[in-house]
């Protein structure tokens, strides 16, 4: 037998034991010890972050979509919500908290690029570990361990509370959205961007959609998703909301990261070597999920949604409902 095949039988055993991994493993949402277990494990091996970068998040390709570079993607993503989110205009040292920051990446970018003066918490000790060792002197972002179900930090904190994908990890999304409005200053600014379900009110799961989104929910600690409708509805019945929040759906724009995410591990063989047989079996672990992800988000299952709430204070109301009519234009 040649090497190539002997090369080929042995990358179809790896894929049959990562599969088989993948279905006897679940990784179920059993507290927030489990969210933050999980993100400790991935932060510490350092997996995520050679084939995702420092954003562990999608990327934006775009309106219609276009290739791009998968890590330039994600960084652009960044600038996009601040743009949609209004948050350009505002003044240098404007006061943001980044709620599920991961290992800084967006902090870093908001503090950098646009002045702000960040605080980027996630439940992950590790992940605040490694966003101090990222962010270099200068860059005015700080880091801390903070549970988004019961913020530390006194109501009225923050000119701008911003959060990217980290909604699905949490149990109680009336909670979530309180504890969001809650910090904000009086006239500040929420910016959410989110994986979120389809509105089953309106139209209920079908019989394969049932058994895909439960395995979206058990594979990465997701107890689960909101829908773009409910999650709104919640903020604004947390009664702290001025005017309406405006929304958005960027599936289209987000949708190539999927496919570009699997396609690192291909494009990036170096990571096999770096992280030997077991990082390559944890890697291959993630690619139904990744598949099963744009098979959702593909088919409308799940939507990509975005979010915009200003905290009530008369002043802004009148600002507030211009930016609402220009976005819905």
């Amino acid at each position: 037998m040649s090497t190539l095949l002997y090369f080929v039988i042995a990358v179809l055993v790896l894929l049959v034991v990562g599969i088989g991994v993948y279905f006897l493993t679940p990784r179920k949402y059993q507290s927030s010890a489990t969210v933050a277990n999980s993100y400790d494990d991935w932060t510490v091996d350092g997996i995520l972050e050679f084939y995702w970068g420092e954003h562990i998040h999608l990327g934006h390709y775009g309106s219609p979509p276009r290739r791009k570079d998968f890590l330039a993607a994600k960084s652009d993503f960044v600038h996009e919500m601040v743009k949609w989110g209004g948050l350009d205009k505002l003044p240098l040292g404007s006061t943001v908290l980044d709620v599920g920051c991961g290992i800084g990446g967006s902090s870093r970018i908001l503090a950098r690029d646009y002045g702000f003066a960040v605080t980027g918490i996630t439940i992950s000790q590790e992940q605040v570990k490694r966003a101090q060792e990222l962010t270099p002197p200068g860059v005015s972002a700080q880091f801390a361990v903070d549970d988004a179900m019961a913020l530390s930090f006194p109501d009225g904190s923050f000119d701008v509370v911003w959060s990217i994908e980290a909604g699905p990890h949490m149990p109680d999304k009336a909670v979530f959205a309180r504890e969001l409005m809650r910090v904000l200053k009086p006239g500040g600014i929420l910016v959410v961007a989110d994986w979120n379900q389809r509105d089953d009110r309106q139209k209920p799961l079908n019989f394969w959609e049932k058994p895909v989104m439960k395995q979206l929910l058990e594979q990465w600690s997701h107890p689960a998703f909101s829908s773009i409708e409910g999650f709104s509805e919640l903020l604004t019945e947390t009664k702290l909301v001025e005017g309406e929040v405006i929304t958005a759906d960027w599936t289209k724009q987000t949708l190539p990261s999927w496919l570009d995410s699997i396609w690192q591990g291909i494009a990036r063989p170096e990571g096999l070597v770096r992280f030997g047989l077991s990082g390559f079996i944890k890697s291959v672990r993630e690619v139904p999920t990744l598949l099963l992800m744009r098979l959702a988000f593909g088919t409308g299952l799940c939507r990509f949604g975005m979010f915009r709430a200003v905290r009530a204070n008369s002043t802004t109301e009148l600002i507030h409902r211009n930016f609402a009519s220009q976005t819905l234009k």
